[in-house]
């Protein structure tokens, strides 16, 4: 019985070095499948930018990721844009809003026309 285990158990007879030799090819195809599935998947999210900027044409993979590389930067651009434009938008109403504040103030404090107080409430709501 002795010897059929050393048949049906070969990594028995190998050192470290002679596995690790043997397990490289392996783990390196599975390394190269991984980033061929991942480029893959790159291409399926951003086929319609793709077809936009080179219609009908193979692209290679450096082609996939110098786009992907370039799509992001102009997402992340754009998001910086808005992020500013949504900014000044709440810096405007803040300031509008604390300026109504003192004007109320002031008409408060003074004896305006209550007509003229009026008007210029209503102005100011628009």
């Amino acid at each position: 019985m002795a010897p059929s285990t050393v048949f049906l158990e070969p990594d028995n007879l190998l050192t470290p070095k002679e596995k690790n030799k043997l397990r490289k090819p392996v783990v390196e195809k599975m390394r190269r499948d991984r980033i061929n599935s991942s480029i893959e998947q790159l291409k399926v999210l951003l086929e319609k930018e793709f077809q936009r900027h080179q219609p009908n044409s193979k692209l290679e993979k450096a082609d996939i990721l110098e786009m992907t590389v370039s799509y992001l930067k102009q997402q992340s651009q754009l998001q910086m844009k808005r992020s500013f434009h949504k900014s000044s938008q709440f810096d405007f109403r803040e300031g509008y809003s604390r300026c109504l504040q003192e004007a109320f103030h002031f008409l408060s404090l003074h004896k305006v026309q209550t007509e003229t107080q009026t008007k210029l409430l209503s102005h100011f709501q628009k």
